[in-house]
């Protein structure tokens, strides 16, 4: 595993979060003069957070190229040492990926990576078959043609990362692209419902070859141009078809 893992905002070969020491130095002069009884701002809190954020970017990028390996045990003190932390913050990120699904808690010891095995992979994709495609076929019918052609830049968006085999920045642009064709339902219960199914069929995964996983992503980020084209043409067969196959080879 890298020394240091990227995360958004990182620069390259960094993991990107601010030493805790910088974010804890109290500003130089005069504090600025306040209203009587005003709310004193949490300082500590609000940079902690700040900092468990940036952690938790950096674990779920490791997550997705598979630099955090399945059934490994991480601890949040080892893991903190590489990003120059303290433990704190990256116990709680890693409690917030136990409740996605991502790690378990192995007590007195850390997280392990959960390995998805093939079962499992099935399972989410049924039920997220079961939610999403009654969806996508009451929009073909409903939506207008011209109205999906608003989606073609999200779907190109897609293209990007899946050519340069960048599985992480891949996975957020496929995640926005299907949040965006179901936030036309009107339904947030259902997006945000819809988007966990998918982010825990998306983590964690060993990643592959290269060659083999560009020319997968690249196959997969192709569908949705597909997809839009068969939701265009009011095509109920072509679009339920797209979206389960979809499903199925989940990247």
């Amino acid at each position: 595993m890298p020394h240091a893992w990227r995360g958004p905002g990182s620069s390259e070969g960094g993991a990107g979060i601010a030493p805790e020491t910088d974010r804890d130095v109290p500003p130089s002069g005069p504090a600025p003069s306040e209203p009587p009884h005003a709310p004193q701002p949490l300082r500590g809190q609000v940079r902690r957070v700040s900092v468990r954020g940036q952690v938790l970017d950096a674990l779920r990028t490791a997550l997705l190229e598979g630099e955090l390996v399945p059934g490994k045990v991480y601890s949040a003190p080892v893991l903190g040492e590489r990003f120059g932390v303290s433990a704190t913050p990256v116990r709680e990120a890693m409690q917030q990926l136990a409740c996605e699904g991502a790690v378990e808690v192995v007590p007195n010891r850390g997280f392990r990576v959960v390995c998805r095995d093939a079962r499992e992979l099935a399972e989410l994709a049924e039920v997220r078959a079961l939610i999403e495609v009654p969806v996508m076929l009451r929009l073909a019918h409903a939506v207008p043609a011209q109205r999906w052609a608003e989606f073609g830049a999200l779907a190109e968006a897609a293209t990007g990362p899946a050519g340069c085999a960048d599985r992480a920045g891949y996975v957020l642009a496929d995640r926005a692209f299907h949040r965006a064709l179901l936030g036309l339902a009107g339904n947030q219960q259902l997006v945000q419902t819809a988007d966990d199914l998918h982010r825990r069929a998306q983590w964690p995964r060993v990643a592959g070859s290269g060659s083999c996983r560009r020319a997968s992503l690249l196959a997969h980020a192709a569908e949705h141009a597909q997809l839009l084209d068969a939701l265009a043409a009011h095509d109920l067969a072509r679009v339920e078809s797209l979206v389960r196959d979809h499903f199925r080879t989940e990247c």
